[in-house]
């Protein structure tokens, strides 16, 4: 740990005896190490493909180009890089953006406020977040526009779910804040409910350096300066288009040294093309392009390559999720990212239902394995995602949280450690014995299996006798124990007090507005 590590580590369990007291009262709820392959990587691309689409996305930056509108800034730096400018358009000589991003770091660390719980994206680690940016939400009641009352409860969830290792971003938008003022409530809320690591504002490049200085209030100024504490999504607007409000938010978060998510935004047939091998041709030209320029703001600044990916219904225009092409995508551009030397954003617990039934079930399970094999380093939208992502869901939030425990067993790989062998067990045992009550099921039977929080799997008599509730019941029962169960995390009262003063005084300094 640095100095300025152990500086903030003390500071934020410091306080005086208002926060010795409180930390002595708060329950800690467990929480699951980020993910650590012990598995391959699913590869459904040979080399001479793997060549032909960086060739391919190369010749479209240097004979097609990129557009970066509303952004002579932007266009001046490309320049002096040694691009070509005509109007808004950049064309990018071949090998120019590749060798811009050798700069990025291929993992960095984002720092928690509570160290433990930092997680480190890149390598063969998995990182989970939870659903992002959905205007509504879903519970027992049926659908409606998200609250602030939503998101702190989301937040709670998050907090408290085992297998979740971050606390995300916008995990629904709270309607009855004021745009330019929710992005507060929503960093307070991340903050301040949870222990985790958390994302910063996009919409607007002033929200971004809000969500810096919050965090020199919650860290320490030199501590933020000099590591990440946020990891912030940045969409391309497909096909090859950087807008500037975007653009500006990522110029914030890169001079900063915070992590930004370069993501593509496809849905094939409509914002690339509807082959595999000609998506992933766009998907590599626009994030060269993107993750170059994060380095042209700041060498060396944390970089995520991301790749949101899905297809079209050509009957309905609706995405779908779920697909075996959208697969083939996401394995396809995990080896386009560990090539590039950089850590990989895809995949989530996408569908396309309306409810969290078995089409929820089936898409989103097909989704969340495919990012596991596929090498994604960091998976937003892990769980809580409903209706192509429109509506963040409490039961399926909770649903998809448990089974995010199934990566994590199957991530460790076959252990073949001289336990893991089990000679003295078969040894025990002998023909037609049982392993109920060997030594070594006694010792092992705790850990042997992952376990489901949620699934019933009672006989059918004791299932029936308890009202016969199916998973949705289930998880709606568990959404409420876990909120009634919520204590907050410790947080020093007197960077509490200044985060609460920072929000009033932002707020109170301009009128509410509820245009974008």
């Amino acid at each position: 740990m640095s100095d300025v590590a152990e500086g903030r580590s003390r500071r934020s369990r410091g306080g005086g005896g208002a926060a010795r007291r409180a930390e002595r009262s708060a329950v800690s709820f467990e929480t699951a190490k980020y993910i650590e392959r012990n598995i391959p990587n699913l590869e459904v691309l040979d080399d001479e493909a793997l060549s032909i689409i960086e060739y391919n996305a190369e010749t479209i930056l240097e004979e097609i180009g990129v557009n970066f509108p509303e952004n002579p800034g932007a266009l001046a730096l490309w320049k002096e890089a040694g691009a070509d400018i005509q109007g808004d358009r950049v064309r990018i000589p071949r090998g120019l953006a590749r060798e811009l991003c050798k700069t990025a770091p291929s993992k960095f660390i984002q720092h928690a406020r509570n160290p433990e719980r930092s997680v480190e994206i890149g390598g063969k680690n998995l990182v989970l977040a939870p659903v992002y940016g959905p205007p509504f939400v879903r519970d027992a009641g049926g659908r409606r526009y998200a609250t602030m009352e939503d998101f702190n409860k989301f937040v709670k969830l998050g907090y408290m779910s085992k297998w979740l290792h971050h606390s995300g971003g916008t995990v629904c938008e709270p309607t009855d804040v004021p745009v330019n003022k929710r992005h507060l409530d929503m960093l307070l809320a991340h903050m301040t409910l949870s222990d985790k690591p958390f994302m910063g504002s996009v919409t607007e490049p002033s929200r971004a350096q809000d969500s810096v200085e919050m965090c020199e209030i919650l860290f320490g100024k030199e501590f933020v300066q000099n590591n990440t504490v946020m990891t912030s999504l940045i969409n391309i607007n497909s096909p090859l288009t950087f807008d500037s409000i975007m653009m500006g938010a990522l110029e914030v978060y890169a001079k900063n040294n915070q992590a930004c998510i370069i993501s593509p935004f496809i849905v094939g047939g409509a914002m690339a093309p509807v082959t595999v091998a000609g998506t992933l041709t766009q998907v590599a030209a626009e994030t060269l392009a993107g993750v170059a320029y994060s380095q042209l703001v700041r060498k060396g600044a944390p970089v995520i390559m991301g790749a949101f990916v899905t297809s079209i219904d050509m009957n309905s225009g609706a995405p779908t999720f779920g697909t075996p092409e959208a697969a083939l995508i996401t394995y396809g551009t995990g080896q386009l990212a560990r090539r590039m030397n950089l850590p990989y954003r895809s995949a989530g617990s996408f569908c396309g239902s309306k409810l969290p039934d078995a089409q929820a079930a089936y898409e989103t399970a097909n989704s969340l394995n495919m990012g596991l094999m596929a090498g994604v380093n960091f998976m937003l939208h892990s769980c809580g995602w409903l209706e192509g992502g429109l509506v963040a869901d409490f039961e399926k939030f909770v649903m998809d949280a448990d089974q995010l425990g199934a990566l994590h067993g199957l991530a460790k790989g076959v252990d073949m450690t001289e336990n893991g062998q089990a000679m003295d067990a078969i040894r025990e045992v002998g023909p037609g014995g049982h392993y109920l009550g060997c030594a070594h099921t006694q010792a092992n039977f705790k850990t042997a299996f992952w376990r489901t929080e949620l699934l019933d799997y009672k006989p059918f008599e004791t299932w029936d006798e308890e009202g016969g509730r199916d998973t949705r019941q289930l998880a709606s029962i568990r959404v409420e124990k876990m909120l009634s169960d919520y204590q907050q995390p410790m947080l020093d009262p007197e960077i509490e007090q200044k985060l609460r003063a920072y929000v009033k005084a932002k707020k109170d300094s301009m009128p509410d507005s509820f245009a974008s």
